[in-house]
């Protein structure tokens, strides 16, 4: 068998523990959800090999999603570590074979806590489940690694029946967009639905010229602000237009071109601003790329520049629509 041909057998045995297990969900599953949502405390996960590697990206998920959550290593509990476990706290242990020795080991001292525990097993008739209040089944008809052997489709069941409790738990809590991103305030989302156009804007040293002043000076300010622009306001500093790059290249191609004549002949007039220094990154970059425009000048109720936006800004700032 080639290789493509491997990978499709592979994934089809996948998709096939996938499938059964969709058609074998039943009220332990339920009962899961609820145990899992009633903690007062923390969700612990456990888990040795294989199991243990699931688990440990499960209660990375689970914590970034609303249920406060952690790993333990059952050899690590059995040396001191059990002394993590709350009596406020839940355990989700996982075993295929649910004869794990370092995991059996623990689950005495574990029910001498009388809290809930969830088991994820492949043996109904282990000591995992017999230990267990709601026993979960990761069984599968065959591994999905050619020789039966290897954890493939028992480890891919696993981490996606987790990903499921996750998902459960998160509509039971109504966790929104909003929740994520404030456990992931570095992540893209994060960023976009916390940072503020006050955050980035820059206000020191901007380009800003009288509309009296003659083109060529204006090109000297817009090479020393650096921003391709020139802001450029009426005698009372209100913002009046913008003469940018692109405008000045257009300039250049009109026959009575005129390096003295105002910038403001050759600017763009009314030009796209806001008023809101709160106003969401993500929200002004959605602006930007609207308005299909570099720069975005922030100006007070009086229409006076209080500072500048460039797209630039956004984007080393990791801001995306």
């Amino acid at each position: 068998m080639n290789p493509i041909e491997t990978a499709k057998e592979t994934l089809r045995i996948e998709i096939e523990a996938l499938q059964e297990a969709i058609a074998n969900l039943d009220e332990r599953f339920t009962q899961a959800v609820e145990r899992i949502y009633g903690l007062k405390g923390k969700l612990i996960v456990t888990g040795v090999g294989k199991s243990g590697l699931v688990g440990a990206k499960m209660a990375a998920t689970f914590a970034s999603t609303g249920t406060s959550s952690f790993f333990l290593h059952p050899t690590e509990a059995l040396h001191g570590d059990l002394g993590m476990i709350g009596k406020e706290d839940g355990l989700l242990a996982i075993s295929s074979s649910g004869e794990s020795e370092e995991l059996t080991k623990i689950l005495p001292h574990i029910k001498r806590f009388d809290i809930p525990l969830v088991a994820m097993t492949g043996n109904p008739d282990s000591t995992l489940a017999r230990y267990a209040d709601v026993v979960l089944d990761i069984s599968v008809k065959r591994e999905a690694c050619p020789l039966n052997t290897a954890p493939t489709a028992s480890t891919t069941l696993t981490m996606a029946l987790g990903d499921a409790l996750a998902a459960a738990l998160m509509k039971k809590r109504n966790f929104r967009k909003e929740d994520f991103a404030s456990f992931h305030p570095g992540g893209s989302l994060g960023k976009k639905l916390f940072i503020k156009v006050s955050d980035l804007m820059r206000t020191d040293d901007l380009p800003i010229i009288d509309e009296k002043t003659p083109l060529k000076e204006a090109i000297v300010v817009m090479s020393e602000g650096k921003l391709g622009n020139v802001l450029i306001v009426d005698r009372d500093k209100r913002l009046k237009a913008i003469l940018s790059d692109g405008d000045l290249r257009r300039a250049l191609m009109q026959p009575d071109f005129d390096m003295h004549a105002p910038a403001l002949a050759y600017a763009t007039q009314n030009p796209k601003r806001y008023r809101d220094t709160n106003l969401l990154a993500g929200e002004a970059l959605e602006i930007i790329e609207n308005a299909r425009i570099q720069l975005l000048p922030i100006t007070d109720d009086d229409d006076r520049i209080v500072g500048v936006l460039h797209i630039h800004d956004l984007v080393n700032a990791g801001i995306k629509r």
